[in-house]
């Protein structure tokens, strides 16, 4: 049997999920001004790290693969993604950014004032020391 969470990690764990709650509130309006729903805006930006499998998109999305399809259908429309085939199996299609996409995702994050403002202000031996920490509980 496990110890309950100590009074610290409680307030911990409840800041971590009002900054969540915070950005992505932000990001949705962010979304929206670019006339995207937060989770095309979030598939924008994930392909901005490399193109992607559907099957993977899902994945990462946490959804449906039959959802991934109409998402990347009408993100192709706005000319934000593409479906190419995958040079290793011609039966897979990668779905892969386009540069309007690539601008796009780069304006909905710099459209992110909530944290920038606040993280400046810490020094920069904070802002590793917090950075770090993320990188330990994310691995």
């Amino acid at each position: 049997m496990s110890l309950p969470p100590s009074p610290l990690s409680l307030e911990v764990i409840d800041l971590i999920c009002t900054m969540v709650v915070r950005y992505n509130e932000e990001y949705e309006a962010a979304a929206a001004g670019h006339r995207l729903t937060g989770v095309q805006a979030r598939l924008v930006a994930l392909l901005t790290h490399g193109p992607l499998p559907m099957r993977r998109i899902a994945e990462q999305l946490k959804c449906e693969p039959s959802n991934v399809t109409g998402l990347v259908d009408r993100l192709e429309a706005r000319g934000l993604v593409q479906r190419r085939p995958d040079p290793a199996d011609r039966r897979v299609k990668l779905v892969v950014v386009t540069d309007a996409g690539r601008t796009t995702a780069g304006l909905l994050r710099g459209a992110l004032d909530f944290a920038r403002e606040p993280l400046a202000a810490l020094p920069a031996k904070d802002r590793e020391t917090l950075r770090d920490l993320l990188r330990t509980i994310l691995t």
